[in-house]
């Protein structure tokens, strides 16, 4: 099997390809390397294989094109590329849509026009659902619940992109999901909610989970963003993964669908509570810093996670416990990276 994954340097894209290079696959990983971590992420990669390594820009449709082109025969392309923070895109709206918005219909462009036949696996987000201001949501026990969504959010929920971030992803997600129903295009959108895992470098604003343990560790402030009650279900990357390759087993049926990919409701957490939690497991303080809201941060995301059950044959294997035990002993083997 041959696999392209674009942002194949980054946290997801790198486990990707390091999954499917011990399983003996052909790994071709493009990637510009501008983020923090990616060219340590990419030596690793090396270590454990061969993969062929393009480096470009996905705003740029030439030379990703030309990329394309020399690897008309892969079975996948991962797409996993893009601008990942909120506040990066509000900052810097531009880049943001040039990245997530143009970088995916570049991508989409080249396959359909070089006649290419890969399945093509987003990394979508939580966010093209917006603040979800429709959704009653309490306040109980120190953390948000919703008020009657026994299962989290369903991909039912009308869409209300928020922020530039938002817009751009959700833009990616359209064109993602339209390209399969005009052109025929193999192609899966993971609407992903909070992804952690190994190999990735977290900071204030993308990575929550990361970010926190690394501070913690190396006995640094955090930053919270509104009250730290805010909830989210997480997901190990190994279970992300395991989403993917089902995604792909069953592209005959599913292509041009969305689906709401997280670790649901027995995996939900708030940030409050992961404090709390790192607190006890590595028996210090943590300090914290607060900081206002980000633009269109939802004070309760938890996936409905029932269609990718039904439909994949899917569903989390790693609990929250275990992830970040896993996470946090990977952390001290290797904070010199951090530091």
């Amino acid at each position: 099997m041959k696999i392209i994954v674009t942002g194949g340097a980054g946290f997801i894209g790198c486990n990707v390809a390091r999954f499917h290079l011990d399983r003996g696959d052909k790994v071709v990983a493009i990637d510009n390397l501008s983020r923090r971590g990616s060219a340590d992420n990419l030596e690793w990669l090396k270590k454990a294989g061969s993969p062929e390594f393009i480096k470009l820009d996905m705003a740029d449709y030439d030379s990703l094109k030309t990329a394309i082109s020399s690897h008309k025969d892969a079975d996948i392309i991962y797409h996993m590329a893009g601008q990942v923070a909120v506040t990066i895109s509000v900052a810097d709206p531009r880049r943001d849509f040039e990245v997530n918005a143009k970088g995916t219909f570049n991508l989409l462009e080249a396959v359909r026009t070089l006649k290419a036949d890969p399945a093509i696996i987003y990394a979508s987000t939580n966010k093209v659902y917006g603040e979800m201001a429709s959704v009653k949501i309490v306040e109980k026990n120190g953390r948000y619940q919703y008020a009657s969504l026994r299962n989290g959010i369903s991909e039912d929920m009308l869409l209300d992109f928020h922020s530039p971030y938002g817009c751009s992803k959700g833009c990616a997600d359209q064109y993602i999901i339209d390209y399969a129903r005009i052109y025929g295009l193999k192609t899966i959108s993971m609407r992903q909610s909070c992804i952690y895992g190994v190999r990735q470098f977290g900071v204030a604003d993308q990575g929550w989970i990361m970010h926190f343990i690394i501070s913690a560790i190396l006995d640094r402030p955090v930053i919270i963003y509104g009250d730290g009650k805010q909830v989210r279900d997480i997901l190990y990357i190994d279970d992300l993964i395991q989403a993917f390759q089902a995604a792909y087993k069953n592209i005959g049926k599913v292509k041009g669908t969305a689906f709401n990919i997280g670790g649901g409701i027995n995996n939900q957490m708030s940030i409050l509570e992961l404090v709390s939690m790192l607190e006890d497991k590595l028996k210090r303080k943590i300090r914290t810093q607060y900081a206002a809201w980000r633009p269109g941060d939802q004070r309760i995301y938890i996936s409905d996670i029932e269609k990718a059950r039904k439909l994949l044959t899917w569903e989390p294997k790693v609990s929250k416990a275990e992830g970040i035990d896993m996470l946090i002993d990977w952390a001290k083997k290797n904070k010199e990276m951090f530091i």
